[in-house]
């Protein structure tokens, strides 16, 4: 009989900190930088703001680093929650992401891309009838449906593409900082910029650790990183330090060309920046940044969103059709294949960027807090498991992001509570499926589904 196809270690160091970046920076930068200023209260605060960003991301990074390298399964928090709390854990995280989580994720960047190609090739598509609404929609369409193709076709097809996105989006921003700097110092701010309304620097906070989301994406893919248990923690690490010094020195700009006030009142910031300098170019120019940032934070999100429904369907019988990794492509396919499904369907319903970061970030942090308390239950659940990487500043550096996680769930839950509550509710029903699948498989083989948890993640 032969051996069922396994996932293989093929992204090295170059891969895997180009497939974080890619992921982290998509179009959040454009889009919530004006709303991260309204919350800041000035420029000093504002650059202290993404600074703590980045900070905070990091410390969270170091607790995923020591879980992924000791740990290095596909799945990421699937495997970490399951075995620290047991297995109802991992599942409910496991069905959020496959129903709720990751394909609104690959929506909303796909509605980022589409709502900027519409600018670049408005014209071309003029003539054929499409309103507004549905030239949007098909061009978030092909997005998600070219890239998912080619995340099935191979992981080196998926990876390159990673790569050259990522390079592409990187040289972007540097190029918008410069213009900025050529552009000049702001002048006076206007009236309109000075009467924005300001917003809570809690709620602000989140928009800044949304823009810096994807740092924990390597653990999904932990299983096909080669010298994992070393270059997991050097990508992240890494990938961190160039995504920090990448927002500050744009926001910088930002504050250069606009100052303060015109930043928070700005409705497309990237655009007021670039037309100081090339005034007829502006649009088309950053339209293509934006177009190319958000395909490859949708590309980096298709990679590695598939490898958490492939660890589901690996442990549940109900799902395990999707944990197949194919034979002749070396992929999930099914797994690539159902997400991108899902995401066009949702295509169909979401359209407000900050509605949906708000939708999802109770259960987004909810589950990153779970994750990060993991690393203080496993120490002492399974304390002779080997770690070749130890989480820097333990206990303090876990704790410390544990406590931002519990003010950010909070802050999110009282400012928009029937959208967060909504998310929650969605989450829960997997507990009734749980609950099914693991009496269907006792019923199945007669073993006690307390000795498959106990597996789960090994």
């Amino acid at each position: 009989m032969s051996t069922p196809a396994q996932p293989k270690p093929v992204l090295n160091l170059l891969d895997s900190t180009c497939l974080i970046v890619g992921i982290i920076i998509g179009a959040g930068i454009y889009q919530m930088a004006p709303e991260i200023a309204r919350g800041a209260g000035g420029p000093w605060g504002l650059m202290g703001l993404w600074l703590l960003g980045g900070l905070l991301s990091l410390c969270g990074a170091l607790c995923y680093a020591e879980l992924a390298a000791a740990y290095p399964r596909e799945g990421g928090d699937y495997v970490y929650l399951s075995r620290a709390y047991g297995s109802w854990a991992g599942f409910l995280f496991g069905w959020a992401q496959l129903t709720v989580i990751r394909p609104g994720d690959i929506a909303v960047m796909a509605f980022a891309f589409a709502l900027y190609a519409r600018e670049l090739f408005g014209t071309w598509t003029a003539g054929w009838g499409w309103s507004a609404e549905t030239t949007l929609k098909v061009y978030a369409c092909a997005a998600v449906g070219a890239l998912t193709w080619i995340n099935v076709l191979g992981v080196r097809a998926g990876k390159w593409t990673q790569n050259l996105l990522t390079l592409a989006k990187a040289l972007g921003l540097l190029a918008m900082a410069a213009a900025a700097v050529a552009a000049g110092p702001a002048g006076s701010p206007t009236e309109e910029a000075a009467s924005v309304d300001p917003i809570p620097w809690t709620l602000a906070l989140i928009f800044v650790l949304f823009t810096y989301g994807g740092w924990n994406e390597m653990a999904y893919v932990a299983a096909e990183v080669k010298d994992a248990r070393r270059n997991i923690v050097r990508a992240m690490v890494l990938g961190m330090a160039a995504v920090t010094g990448l927002y500050l020195v744009v926001n910088a700009a930002f504050l250069y060309t606009l100052g303060f006030s015109g930043l928070a009142g700005s409705q497309a910031v990237a655009v007021d920046v670039v037309r100081a300098v090339w005034p007829e170019q502006a649009a088309a120019l950053v339209s293509l940044l934006i177009c190319i940032s958000a395909l490859g934070a949708v590309n980096g999100l298709v990679l590695t969103g598939a490898r958490i429904s492939y660890a589901l369907g690996s442990d549940y019988r109900v799902f395990r059709w999707l944990g197949r990794w194919h034979p002749r492509w070396g992929t999930p396919a099914a797994a690539l294949l159902v997400q991108g499904a899902l995401a066009l369907g949702l295509i169909l319903v979401l359209g407000d960027f900050v509605q949906t970061v708000l939708y999802t970030a109770a259960a987004v942090y909810t589950f990153y807090l779970g994750s990060t308390l993991a690393v203080w239950v496993l120490r002492r659940k399974e304390p002779t498991v080997e770690r070749p990487y130890r989480t820097w500043g333990y206990p303090w550096t876990p704790w410390l992001f544990a406590v931002v996680c519990g003010a950010l769930i909070y802050s999110a839950v009282t400012y928009k509570p029937l959208l967060a509550g909504a998310s929650v509710l969605l989450i829960l029903t997997g507990l009734p499926v749980w609950w099914w699948s693991r009496r269907t498989a006792q019923r199945t083989s007669g073993t006690d589904p307390a000795e498959a948890e106990s597996q789960t993640g090994s």
